[in-house]
């Protein structure tokens, strides 16, 4: 199956050197090109890509704002961000926003062409240290969100257990193993999870903890 690409970045360099290191995979196919936001939701709307590598920081419409209106509008559509700074503020509005993890520019080709396997699998695309400074920048926020605390009542003690693990970084085999169960008993935990917090995918899951503060530094 091919996982069909939509880049997104104002800097033309940018985009074909991303698009010639992700045509070269033999699962993989880059079926457009994007300057800014407002050009890369019609191209969402008009070519229905799997995964959308979107820039953060670009004129008329920027990747956050585009972010969103691109989630609202195709659930299926994944979003992988790409920004110069892993400390950027936006990063974190993005994902609040429905993106499904970033990347930093200068990742390896390898570490781009498995990183939009990651997401377009469905799995969330977050580094341990990047888990750490988003758990800060919750914490950093204030009290716990009122909506999430009352969804946490939702969840068994055991789905509860899965969240927390899901924001703390782990895959589903690496809870399996924490768990010690099966790794299908922790993908249906998951479908679950997802269903009844009525949400898309584990970044959104791991966003819900931390507001919820299921997790806290340390």
């Amino acid at each position: 199956m091919t996982i069909r690409i939509l880049v997104v970045d104002d800097q033309m360099m940018v985009r074909e050197g991303f698009s010639v290191l992700l045509n070269a995979q033999p699962d993989m196919e880059v079926v457009g090109e994007a300057v800014n936001g407002r050009e890369a939701v019609g191209q969402v709307a008009a070519l229905r890509p799997d995964v959308v590598l979107m820039d953060i920081r670009m004129p008329e419409m920027n990747g956050l704002e585009a972010t969103r209106e691109i989630v609202a509008a195709d659930g299926d559509a994944k979003v992988l961000v790409l920004t110069t700074f892993d400390l950027d503020e936006y990063v974190f509005q993005a994902l609040r926003a429905g993106a499904s993890g970033f990347l930093l520019k200068d990742a390896s080709a390898r570490q781009l062409a498995e990183g939009v396997r990651v997401v377009a699998d469905g799995e969330a695309l977050l580094a341990p240290a990047v888990t750490r400074r988003l758990i800060t920048e919750f914490t950093r926020l204030g009290s716990p969100k009122q909506p999430a605390l009352e969804q946490v009542g939702d969840l068994t003690e055991r789905e509860t257990e899965v969240l927390v693990l899901i924001a703390q970084g782990l895959s589903n085999a690496e809870i399996a193993a924490h768990l010690v169960v099966a790794e299908s008993t922790i993908k249906t935990h998951v479908s679950r999870i997802l269903v009844k917090l009525g949400l898309r995918d584990r970044t959104q899951a791991a966003v819900f903890a931390y507001e919820a503060r299921l997790v806290t530094p340390g």
